[in-house]
């Protein structure tokens, strides 16, 4: 008996968010998870898409600290996370629950 395996490509989904629209629905899904640390993986893959290295120069930080900082494991400060998504073109709303 012969056994069949399929090759599968890497996903990147970097290569998918070429759109502000696609951004948006990758970034409130990874949102409405609730995980801190998905959270910040998704605006890891944000970045990759949009440029590490222009994200390191419009944040002063180096490619190996955003990578580090936006990895699963990452823990940004608060200023840090601000610097980045700032750059990012994305901004903090802040509701009050009743």
């Amino acid at each position: 008996m012969s056994k069949n395996t399929a090759m599968l490509a890497d996903f990147d989904p970097a290569e998918y968010l070429d759109t502000p629209e696609a951004i948006q629905a990758y970034l409130d899904e990874a949102v409405a998870s609730g995980d801190a640390a998905f959270i910040s993986q998704s605006l890891g893959v944000i970045a990759r898409a949009k440029g590490m290295t222009e994200l390191a120069e419009q944040t002063g930080l180096s490619r190996e600290a955003l990578y580090r900082t936006l990895s699963q494991k990452g823990n940004p400060n608060f200023k840090g996370f601000m610097a980045i998504i700032s750059a990012l073109g994305i901004s903090l709303k802040l509701n009050v629950h009743a």
